[in-house]
């Protein structure tokens, strides 16, 4: 019977057993709890497949399903004083970006680049809340500036996508003033006469809200994404009120004229195509991404 017990069973088991299978090949869906397969979620550009949530999705990832063919080229950005206020909490703030650098693979939490969308040149510039929570210290601010005055140089679009929980407080007072440094650098697109696009995506609030992210000439959202200054809970607790269904999300917003349109994912695309060609003034864009047939002599 020993040799039955500790022998036989164990080698029938590790037979029949079910094969390990990595942590990382399925995502759950923060939604609805459905469990999907990573490269389904990612051809879907993390969208879930069955409640239609979106999901955060990465400045390059992005950018790879906007740009033409996935091609696209960095802008650079003018590298900040690293840690001007030598800020420490539970460890240093250098030690902190030194972690989050080699976590995300970024320098920091925006992503600048230049290309072009369904033959349209523009400079685009996505936040990365994977980062530090896409909070906006000198760097993002540096990172608009950079991308505001390429655009200028190039004359063509700039279209900004914003993920951000605010300011970032370990720079203090100088992540504050990105606020205004950011308002500067829109208007030099508005005085050269160059639309600004801003893709609103979950979730847009504090600083970020209050600056750059409410100021384009075109405010297009992402279905249900947070985009606020204060959060609901704590308007809540001091008007101590219960708030409307939905309050400070994007149908919310489109509803009550705080944006222009409310646009999925796999749709953003072609929504900025059309947008920016009737912008610059072009003719509209032929499907199946090919330029535009020039007029000809009858």
């Amino acid at each position: 019977m020993n040799w039955i017990s500790n022998y036989v069973r164990p080698k029938i088991n590790s037979l029949f057993s079910r094969r390990e299978v990595p942590d990382n090949l399925w995502t759950k869906c923060p939604e609805c709890g459905t469990m999907l397969f990573h490269r389904e979620l990612a051809d879907n550009l993390n969208v879930c497949g069955n409640c239609d949530h979106h999901m955060a999705i990465r400045p390059r990832e992005r950018f790879a399903a906007l740009f033409d063919g996935g091609i696209f080229t960095e802008v650079k950005v003018p590298e900040p004083i690293a840690d001007p206020l030598h800020f420490r909490d539970q460890k240093k703030y250098t030690e902190r970006m030194r972690s989050t650098q080699k976590a995300t693979g970024e320098k920091d939490a925006m992503l600048v680049a230049e290309g072009e969308i369904g033959r349209t040149p523009i400079v685009a510039a996505a936040q990365d809340f994977s980062f530090m929570g896409g909070s906006m210290g000198m760097y993002v601010g540096n990172a608009i500036i950079a991308g505001a005055e390429r655009a200028v140089k190039k004359k063509a679009p700039f279209v900004l996508f914003s993920a951000s929980g605010g300011a970032r407080m370990q720079e203090g007072i100088l992540s504050l003033m990105q606020m205004p440094r950011t308002t500067v650098a829109v208007q030099m697109l508005k005085e050269a006469r160059l639309p600004y696009v801003v893709v609103l995506t979950h979730p847009t609030t504090g600083g970020v809200t209050a600056s750059y992210a409410m100021l384009g000439d075109v405010q297009i959202a992402e279905p249900n994404a947070l985009i606020c200054f204060a959060g609901p809970r704590v308007i809540e607790q001091t008007i101590r009120e219960k708030l409307p269904e939905g309050f400070q999300r994007a149908e919310y917003l489109l509803d009550h004229g705080m944006l222009d349109r409310v646009t999925h994912r796999k749709n953003m695309r072609d929504e900025l195509i059309t947008i920016l060609r009737m912008m610059m003034r072009e003719t509209p864009a032929v499907k199946g991404d090919l330029p535009a047939p020039k007029a000809t002599a009858d």
